[in-house]
């Protein structure tokens, strides 16, 4: 113990950084190069392909509810990733064999650009195959650090994303370029080329791996604790209190361990309403530009190519904000925790959308607005997402025991899942006539805003009662 406490601190990363961020990028370029495309594509091609002005907006809800659809999919099944790695084989072997499984979707995507019935099957596989991926690979970053340079871990989550976003950037410029120039076949294939690209890359690295072993299903887990707790504060405890009664069966550790999925699940409670609106910036967001004036700098861009300047904002960010901004709010006596960041940037994301409102406003009634309005809230967006995403991978990470930290990682991903199934609701129901189908236009956005305050009021009152309690370099006994 001695020397594992006097250890010198290392200054360098991990070897196995690169291979993952590699993996992690190519990946990323997959992902979004195949949703960049994907709102117009979809309207064109099976939803109006006619153009007719009168099926526009039900063919503009039907193509936003498919979209949510594969994301809300995308982002449930990394709970089934994360168990198969947490419990059964491991963070890699999950990660190199559903990225195969990836690759495949990918190929049938590129096959079948004239069927909805095997495009759709295509984005089926693609979704359960990221349920592998999508779990792991944060968790895995982690797991390459120990107490000599977790002092590093932070600045890795912002490097990491740095890069993944890199790979999002490249994208969103280059296959909206070859979708509208070459074709719907060769813009959804070169995504599937770079999924081979990072299998490949991941696996490279197999032997530079830390590799923490597989926990297996242990009787004191998440579920048999919390069952017994709800039949304890049922029953009578003779004036113990529900995890005191609870300890008598189940060891401090495990209850621990379940305590601190509370308080991270109190948290990761209000990333749902984050995520329904920031991932129109991915779909309502592509459909409004196309309506917008979309010369930049004498150029005539493509409306798929303007959602890019959120991971160029995203990349120039981070180092603003993790060596400028927090830096300076630090030496101010401003203290920036993770809280205070998810805070901010539920804040930040309300001030996007009303942006947003306002300009489809102006399209509403007929003007034809510039894209630059659009940009400005692709920046404060940038902004909010670091303070919301970057800080809640670390925080699942650093919260959580160690054998619960991949299905953590879940549970936050299972908020992008539950924010994409209400817009797809939503827009069903537009679709569809139903109870939404008032929220056209500008008042589709002030729905959102209107649940993202209710929900930031809330927040304010629950963050500040919570506990912070870190988990990095703590050995969990058996």
């Amino acid at each position: 113990m001695t020397e594992i406490q006097n250890e010198v601190k290392k200054t360098g990363m991990p070897k196995a950084v690169p291979y993952i961020i590699g993996n992690e990028a190519a990946e990323r370029f997959s992902f979004y190069g195949i949703r960049s495309i994907m709102s117009t594509f979809l309207v064109a091609q099976f939803f109006n392909p006619t153009m007719n002005p009168l099926l526009q907006n039900v063919a503009e809800a039907k193509s936003n509810e498919m979209v949510h659809m594969f994301v809300f999919f995308a982002y449930l099944m990394p709970m089934v990733g994360g168990i198969l790695a947490d419990w059964f084989f491991g963070k890699y072997k999950v990660i190199l064999y559903v990225s195969i499984l990836y690759a495949i979707g990918n190929l049938v995507l590129a096959l079948s650009t004239h069927n909805l019935t095997l495009f759709s099957i295509g984005l089926v596989v693609i979704a359960a195959a990221a349920g592998g991926i999508k779990s792991c690979v944060s968790a895995n970053v982690g797991d390459q650090f120990d107490k000599s340079n977790e002092h590093l871990l932070s600045k890795m989550y912002g490097w990491f994303y740095f890069t993944i976003n890199t790979g999002s950037i490249v994208s969103t410029l280059l296959i909206p370029i070859v979708y509208n120039k070459y074709g719907p076949e060769l813009a959804f294939g070169i995504p599937g080329i770079l999924m081979c690209l990072a299998t490949a890359i991941f696996w490279m690295g197999r032997k530079k791996y830390v590799r923490v072993p597989p926990s297996g299903s242990k009787k004191e887990n998440f579920v048999s604790i919390s069952a017994y707790a709800i039949a304890q504060s049922f029953s009578n405890r003779n004036g113990l209190t529900v995890w005191e009664a609870v300890g008598k069966k189940f060891s401090a550790a495990s209850i621990d361990g379940v305590q601190a999925v509370y308080r991270i699940l109190m948290i990761f409670a209000f990333t749902p309403i984050f995520w329904a609106l920031w991932d129109q910036n991915l779909a309502e967001w592509v459909l409004q530009a196309k309506k917008l004036d979309l010369h930049l700098f004498g150029f005539q861009l493509f409306a798929e190519q303007i959602q890019t300047f959120n991971p160029i904002f995203l990349v120039s960010m981070i180092p603003v904000m993790t060596y400028g901004i927090f830096p300076l709010f630090e030496k101010m006596g401003l203290h920036v925790t993770p809280l205070r960041k998810i805070g901010a940037g539920l804040f930040l994301t309300a001030i996007t959308f009303i942006i947003i409102a306002l300009l489809q406003e102006n399209i509403d009634k007929g003007g034809h607005p510039s894209v630059w309005w659009q940009i400005l809230a692709y920046l404060i967006l940038a902004v909010a997402e670091i303070l919301v995403s970057v800080t809640c991978l670390e925080y699942a990470y650093t919260h959580s025991p160690k054998s619960m930290k991949s299905t953590m990682s879940a549970l936050y991903l299972l908020g992008i899942s539950l924010g994409n199934y209400f817009d797809s609701l939503v827009n069903k129901s537009i679709a569809n006539n139903g109870f939404f189908a008032k929220y056209t236009g500008a008042n589709y956005y002030w729905l959102f805003i209107s649940i993202i305050t209710v929900f930031f009021v809330l927040y304010l009152f629950i963050a500040k009662r919570l506990p912070e309690k870190s988990y990095v370099g703590v050995e969990e006994t058996v």
